[in-house]
């Protein structure tokens, strides 16, 4: 048996992840078992949305943050990792200038990446190898900038998207105008010919959502599961949703947002099913990059 360890990490609009994976291989079969996920709530949207521009701070926060990424993926002895930024980063005037002095203070290579990609990322999860090929499903990926949609219809990826919608967008009142209008005319559009089609959540709200839910389901909700979850929440404070839900500061202010993001997409795509497997942007990363590690091994040997 061989095992690895590989190191991805997002750094996204609310909160930067590093996570750890390990990979076996047992003959033919590869398994992928997460480490450790370490999550460190730096929300450089709320600089980018309003400013365009990553304050000296959070610049700082964020350099620090990948020094100690750094030296734990050294310790960790991972054999090979990739760092991507998404909408923060893509939409700060002075991204640029940062990933570059993270790079020279840390020596972790940074890439940008579009919403597209993000989508690209996040579909190398190999979800559709669990899916009913006989099924539509909507996967949504919703972010602090954005959200990503990717629709695999009976088994295969026929449409990918990406919305300048987010959690602390709409927390901040910076959702772009028109946005909403966009999203819902996308899915109006792509969705009619689809039967009975039900959808992937992914994000850290969607996950503590269905953590909410009564009875506690692991790993779905119905539509009206979510909105009787929703009406439940709204009515309470940030400082309320803290004590009465044991939910962090930066989760208490986002968990409306992103409710409203996922029940507008259900609503529209008129499905009455989400599914959350809790994968994300990072696992999709470590799949790409055991790929890579694959096909490299193959082409020396």
């Amino acid at each position: 048996m061989k095992i690895m360890k590989f190191g991805a990490i997002d750094i996204g609009s609310n909160a930067i992840r590093l996570l750890f994976m390990n990979v076996f291989e047992v003959g033919d079969n590869t398994y992928f078992k997460k480490s450790s996920l370490i999550r460190v709530p730096i929300r450089l949207g709320t600089d980018t949305f309003i400013d365009k521009f990553i304050s000296p701070l959070k610049a700082d926060k964020l350099i620090n943050s990948m020094k100690a990424f750094k030296k734990l993926m050294d310790v960790h002895e991972v054999v090979n990792y990739r760092a991507c930024a998404t909408s923060a980063m893509r939409e700060a005037a002075n991204g640029a200038e940062i990933i570059k002095k993270i790079e020279e203070e840390s020596n972790i290579k940074i890439d940008i990446i579009n919403g597209k990609e993000e989508a690209s990322i996040i579909f190398d999860n190999k979800i559709a190898d669990k899916l009913d090929p006989q099924k539509d499903y909507l996967y949504v990926d919703v972010g602090g900038g954005s959200t990503e949609l990717t629709l695999f219809s009976k088994g295969i990826c026929t449409f990918s998207a990406s919305f300048n919608i987010g959690t602390l967008k709409i927390l901040r009142n910076c959702v772009p105008k028109g946005e909403f209008i966009r999203l819902k005319e996308c899915l109006l559009d792509i969705c009619p010919n689809c039967e009975n089609i039900e959808i992937i959540g992914s994000g850290g709200n969607i996950n503590r959502l269905v953590k909410l839910s009564t009875p506690k389901k692991e790993k779905f909700l119905s539509y009206l599961e979510l909105k009787s979850i929703y009406e439940d929440l709204k009515i309470y404070s940030q400082e309320e949703l803290m004590i009465n839900y044991d939910m962090n500061p930066d989760r208490a202010d986002v968990i409306i947002p992103a409710a409203t993001i996922f029940l507008s997409i259900m609503e529209w795509s008129k499905a009455e099913i989400i599914h959350v497997p809790k994968i994300g942007v990072t696992d999709g990363i470590v799949h790409q990059l055991y790929k890579e590690y694959h096909q490299n091994r193959l082409v020396i040997s």
